[in-house]
């Protein structure tokens, strides 16, 4: 027991570095950006993003250099389930959010398309290096693509990007070097102990580290996406709280994996057979099923947030039950697949009212 509650602290403190981390990273790079004469628009579609992100990308590298891939990879999966259910869940059920129809045209398909690719390269058992390379690369086009067209349309980059209220006469660049190398150790040590306290409660309650890096782990670092996505909706910045969460989860995939990928070297990232069969194909689903949410009337609502919710609440009882009560693993199953079957079955109706309107609107 006593190794258990010190595992938890770990975990704990682990995750209390990440996000004071993450917010020093945030901080120091913006300043540095702004002291080198980097447009503001360009530190908001990057560094900022990036920040957010921080805490995933520093835990699922040092995880794949330390030799658990499973951990790596659950943390990314784990956290896009996350910020779908419980950030954009979470943040409808503050305000309903309107939806950029930016997010419907582009977005969204972007991040079917990268989770459907992953899940692709994931049903092999590995993920290699090559196809890592070819997530950056995708990032970098994908970055200098929306810096592009922020340019274009600066009054509506500016409406949807977080506001930057550091100045650059306020701070030196030696303040700025120390908070950004400062958010840069916080981050090593919280993912280093973070990872830590994982692997030794994984261990010592005899599951593997996939699991709680599916649970526990992916809490931990997305509490910024959390935390930024709900301020942003009690602001009414719906467009900032929607767009956090499709921003992170394309980093997760296209920075944070393509990185793993990459420092695996020519043994590339060993996918566990859960993650294959269950989890990546559920990341993949939810990503689908915001689609017609998005699609049907530009908002999701209150309700449509209490069932993403609703979802992730099921999906973590799944994880914990056969664990706690063996027993009654099977009759859950059964209700999951009712509930599952029942949301399926309103979203297909709700496309289709979707499309009936638009021919209606359209024949009129």
């Amino acid at each position: 027991m006593p190794s258990i509650l010190l595992s938890f602290l770990e975990l704990i403190a682990g995750i209390l570095l990440l996000f004071s981390g993450g917010e020093f990273f945030i901080q120091g790079s913006v300043a540095l950006a702004l002291i080198l004469g980097i447009p503001q628009l360009v530190i908001g579609l990057t560094i900022v993003s990036l920040g957010t992100s921080a805490p995933e990308l520093f835990v699922s590298v040092n995880s794949s250099l330390n030799g658990s891939d499973s951990l790596a990879l659950s943390n990314i999966v784990g956290s896009n389930i996350f910020n779908v259910m419980v950030v954009l869940g979470g943040s409808a059920l503050l305000r309903p959010l309107r939806v950029e129809s930016r997010l419907v045209r582009r977005d969204i398909p972007l991040l079917l398309a990268v989770s459907t690719a992953v899940w692709g390269m994931a049903a092999s058992e590995l993920i290699t290096w090559q196809f890592g390379v070819a997530l950056i690369v995708a990032l970098i086009i994908n970055t200098t693509w929306e810096i592009r067209t922020a340019r274009e349309e600066p009054q509506k980059t500016q409406e949807a990007e977080p506001e930057i209220n550091i100045e650059k006469d306020s701070t030196s660049l030696l303040n700025a070097g120390v908070k950004l190398l400062g958010g840069i150790f916080l981050l090593t040590l919280g993912s280093r102990l973070l990872i830590e306290g994982a692997s030794t409660i994984a261990g010592l309650l005899g599951v593997s580290e996939a699991i709680i890096g599916l649970t526990i782990v992916s809490l931990g670092t997305s509490l910024p996406e959390l935390i930024t996505s709900l301020v942003a909706a009690i602001r009414g910045q719906t467009d900032l709280a929607i767009g956090n969460v499709i921003g992170s989860c394309l980093l997760n995939q296209l920075l944070v994996l393509g990185s793993c990928s990459v420092l695996s070297g020519g043994s590339g990232l060993v996918v566990e057979s859960l993650l294959i069969t269950k989890d990546i194909p559920i990341m993949v689903i939810t990503t689908l099923a915001c689609m017609p949410i998005f699609w049907t009337k530009g908002i999701i609502s209150r309700g449509e947030g209490g069932v993403l919710l609703g979802l992730y609440m099921l999906y973590i009882a799944d994880k914990i039950i056969p664990l706690t009560l063996p027993t009654l693993h099977t009759a859950f199953k059964e209700l999951v697949f009712i509930a599952i079957s029942l949301a399926i079955t309103i979203i297909i109706y709700k496309t289709i009212a979707y499309w009936l309107r638009l021919r209606k609107s359209s024949n009129n």
